[in-house]
C-alpha cells in the first residue's frame, strides 16, 4: 500500500475496539488461564553460569514452523499494537494491509533465566495480559498531538519511545523498536542503536512461513481471534537481524466484511524472537 494512502487510512481510523486507551481487567480468553504447548519448564538454577537454552514456541500442530538451527538469538520482544485490514465485498475474506507495533525487551523474563524470569505458566499467558491491562502504545486518532514526538525513522507518527509497566513485574520494559510496513508493503522492524545496542539492528522481511494459532489462543478484545504465528526471513536490506519469528499471538484477527471498502485496526499482542 503507498505511503501516502497508509497515512490517511492511520490518521483517520478509529481502532475497532471500546475505548482501546483504557486499561482492562485481565481475563485470558474465555476467563481461564490458557496453556501452549513448546515452553520449557524453567531452569532450577539462577547462576549467571549456567547456560541457558531458548527453546522457541511450538503452536503444537503436525506442521510447525521451521526451527532456527544453529542462527544467534538476538531479543525477545513484546509487540503489541493493531492488525490493519480492508475488504474488496461484503461477505469476502478481508485483505491485511499491515500492521503498527511498538516492542518492549523481554529477553531476561524467559523462564529459568534469571532472578528475573517469570515461571513457564506466566511466560505463556503474557501477550494476553499486556494486550488486555496496557494501553496501546499510540492513538492514531489524534496524530497531531503526537508530530512533535515523532520517531523520524519509521513513516509513521509514533510517540517518543518509553518503557512499558505491566502489573506483576518488578520493573518496566525497555522500548526496543517499532514494527511496521514500509512503502513497498514489506513488514519491517527498527530497533535503534540509541536505545538497544551501540550497532543498530533493522530487519525487512519475507513470510516463508505460517501456521495458525493454537485454538487456545486468546482471541483478543473483539473476539475475532488470533493471528497466526509466522516466519520471516531477510527480504534484503536487513542489518543485525537475520530471522524473525511471531509466536504467542493473541487478538489481531480481522472480523467479518460487511462491505466494500471496509477498513479496520484490530489490537494484537504478540513475541516476537529475533535472531
Amino acid at each position: 500500500m503507498q505511503l501516502e494512502s497508509l497515512l490517511i487510512f492511520l490518521s483517520t481510523l478509529a481502532v475497532t475496539s471500546a475505548s482501546p486507551l483504557q486499561r482492562r481487567s485481565c481475563s485470558i480468553g474465555n476467563g481461564t488461564t490458557t496453556t501452549q504447548p513448546g515452553v520449557p519448564a524453567p531452569s532450577t538454577s539462577t547462576s549467571v553460569t549456567t547456560k541457558i537454552t531458548y527453546t522457541l514456541p511450538s503452536d503444537g500442530g503436525p506442521t510447525p514452523l521451521t526451527s532456527p538451527g544453529n542462527a544467534t538469538l538476538k531479543h525477545i520482544a513484546i509487540g503489541h499494537g493493531i492488525q490493519n485490514y480492508t475488504c474488496t465485498a461484503a461477505g469476502a475474506t478481508a485483505s491485511s494491509i499491515g500492521a503498527l507495533a511498538v516492542l518492549w525487551e523481554i529477553t531476561d523474563l524467559y523462564p529459568g533465566s534469571g532472578d528475573d524470569a517469570m515461571s513457564s505458566a506466566a511466560w505463556t499467558v503474557f501477550p494476553p495480559k499486556v494486550l488486555r491491562t496496557t494501553a496501546l502504545p499510540f492513538n492514531i486518532s489524534v496524530s497531531s498531538s503526537v508530530a512533535a514526538t515523532t520517531n523520524t525513522s519509521a513513516p509513521f507518527l509514533f510517540p517518543a519511545p518509553v518503557e512499558l509497566t505491566v502489573d506483576g513485574l518488578a520493573a518496566p520494559l525497555s522500548f526496543l523498536g517499532h514494527h511496521y510496513f514500509d512503502e513497498q508493503n514489506v513488514p519491517t522492524f527498527d530497533l535503534p542503536a540509541a536505545i538497544t545496542t551501540s550497532t543498530s539492528e533493522l530487519f525487512k522481511g519475507k513470510k516463508d512461513q505460517g501456521v495458525a494459532a493454537p485454538a487456545d489462543a486468546d482471541p483478543g478484545l473483539d473476539d475475532t481471534g488470533a493471528v497466526d504465528w509466522l516466519r520471516l526471513s531477510d527480504k534484503g536490506g536487513s542489518e543485525g537481524i537475520s530471522l524473525v519469528y511471531r509466536v504467542l499471538t493473541a487478538g489481531g484477527g480481522p472480523s467479518a466484511c460487511t462491505e466494500a471498502g471496509q477498513a479496520e485496526s484490530i489490537p494484537y499482542t504478540a513475541m516476537y524472537w529475533f535472531y
